[in-house]
């Protein structure tokens, strides 16, 4: 097995309020293990995000983040979340081009 660590990043400065933005898919064979999700918002007022997980069933992993113009939140926490091949991370803002996001994973494969 091998195990490679990857950043997954997603510019959200063209989204529309409230719209999903795909920033990982676990790939075919592979198992992820996510150590790290940072939201940063790049708006010049206070935003509200979610994190969803799609394995299945799509939950929410955090909903209604209350996140202050140029600031950041950190949503591991020394946490971990496993991923296998097909499960989904999305995030969103209530707010349009606003909300940038930083995965940090490692790969199973």
């Amino acid at each position: 097995m091998a195990n490679t660590f990857k950043n997954k990043v997603y510019n959200g400065s063209s989204t529309s309020a409230n719209a999903n933005m795909n920033v990982y898919t676990a790939p075919a064979s592979t198992t992820t293990v996510v150590i790290g999700l940072t939201l940063s918002n790049t708006a010049s007022s206070q935003i509200t995000a979610d994190i969803k997980l799609s394995a299945g069933q799509t939950v929410h992993l955090a909903k209604n983040i209350p996140i202050p113009s140029g600031s950041s939140f950190e949503f591991m926490a020394g946490n971990k979340v496993i991923m296998e091949a097909g499960h989904t991370i999305t995030t969103s803002s209530d707010t349009a081009d606003s909300l940038d996001t930083v995965l940090s994973i490692m790969e199973i494969t």
